[in-house]
């Protein structure tokens, strides 16, 4: 990890930014000036003013993303800052550009204020086609984006919530086809119970695989629990069906599946050793909360880690591309938990049923061509629910 470090801060350095803009028209005549700027622009200024919808047809608006953080849940960094956020939302841009070809805008707000991190998006959202939330910590994050959906009139979609459950799900899809589990019985072991943690949670509960367990620093979450934040007391009315407590340890006996979106060393190859063939997705970055070696000790039938240097990476690159572009394309209000669960299964049947098997239960996250399929998914959903603004 140091040499990757060093060499990251180096092309930084080199690059002085990851992102750019570019005129989508040059200006090279006294005509090009006249049309790209004064007299002629304030033709489509007062064809926006008589009619809003054009305001995605005469400008960019149609494919532009605004990537948004207050700096304080950073990666595996956490609370630092808006400004030393700033790499990072540049990095998501670049992912945008290049794997969905969505343009995309870094904006790392100076508050952790809800009211006001809440206002300054909204007043900023008439620039932009989607809004993309990303590293802001938790609870305030739902809130965050609970209110921003009810306000704005375009895509507001908290990534490390919904893509991170979005390439959850199709990769435990898959693992379940491998492993031959019955959908609906499936034991799920969460630990995590974070933004990410509860986001996957209600997600994998919604489409139906089965109990599923949430696990914090205390250990099993059950309804009742005193001291929960908001958002564990929602998912604890729908996980947890058998009333269990005591430790992770405790929750994996018998589980099918482990996810993990929490911090390294907590799992061993015993506790592993005492889940169901189970499927062992530790996630936290940049050290998992197993190493995958171990956990195949422990007889784990499928692992899927965040990282690019064992099989099966589970990452939202796979997934915010798409579901923007898709979202984009039709011109959603929204992106529901039905464009979610379609996004979920066009991510995993990317892969033929005879090319599955424990070491390829998700694609590459270098495949470009994931992003066309989902896009596809996410807007004929849109179109289904009767959220698209283009037919």
């Amino acid at each position: 990890m140091d040499e990757i470090s060093q060499k990251s801060l180096d092309l930084h350095y080199a690059l002085h930014g990851k992102i750019e803009v570019i005129a989508r028209k040059h200006v090279e005549t006294r005509e090009d000036l006249s049309l790209l700027y004064t007299p002629g622009v304030a033709q489509p200024c007062r064809e926006i003013q008589a009619d809003y919808d054009k305001s995605f047809d005469l400008t960019r608006r149609s494919n532009l993303v605004a990537v948004i953080t207050d700096g304080s849940a950073v990666l595996g960094l956490g609370d630092i800052g808006p400004a030393a956020g700033m790499p990072v939302m540049e990095g998501k841009c670049a992912l945008f550009k290049e794997f969905g070809d969505v343009d995309a805008i870094p904006l790392c707000v100076d508050t952790k204020d809800v009211d006001k991190l809440v206002e300054t998006i909204a007043l900023l959202s008439k620039s932009f086609g989607g809004i993309n939330l990303e590293d802001i910590a938790a609870p305030r994050c739902f809130e965050v984006e609970r209110r921003l959906k009810e306000i704005c009139d375009i895509p507001v979609f908290h990534d490390d919530q919904h893509g991170t459950a979005i390439v959850v799900a199709a990769a435990m899809l898959n693992a379940i086809k491998v492993t031959k589990k019955q959908m609906g019985q499936v034991k799920i072991v969460i630990n995590g119970a974070g933004a990410a943690g509860i986001a996957i949670g209600k997600l994998l509960i919604q489409m139906g695989f089965g109990n599923v367990v949430m696990c914090d620093i205390h250990g099993i979450i059950c309804e009742g629990d005193a001291g929960l934040n908001p958002g564990q007391e929602e998912i604890s009315h729908i996980s947890n069906r058998n009333h269990e407590h005591g430790t992770l340890a405790d929750a994996l006996k018998g589980a099918d599946a482990f996810v993990g979106v929490s911090r390294p060393g907590l799992v061993t190859a015993e506790m592993v050793g005492t889940m169901n063939q189970g499927i062992v997705f530790p996630m936290a970055n940049p050290v998992p909360e197993i190493m995958p070696d171990e956990a195949k000790r422990g007889g784990a039938a499928v692992v899927g880690t965040g990282r690019s240097d064992f099989p099966n990476q589970i990452n939202n690159v796979l997934v915010f591309p798409g579901v923007f572009k898709g979202a984009l394309m039709v011109r959603a209000t929204d992106i529901t938990e039905g464009m979610k669960i379609r996004a979920a299964h066009a991510l995993a049947d990317l892969i033929p049923a005879d090319q599955l098997s424990p070491e390829y239960i998700i694609p590459s996250v270098l495949d470009k061509s994931v992003a066309e399929v989902v896009a596809k998914a996410v807007a004929d959903e849109a179109k289904e629910q009767g959220i698209a603004r283009i037919r």
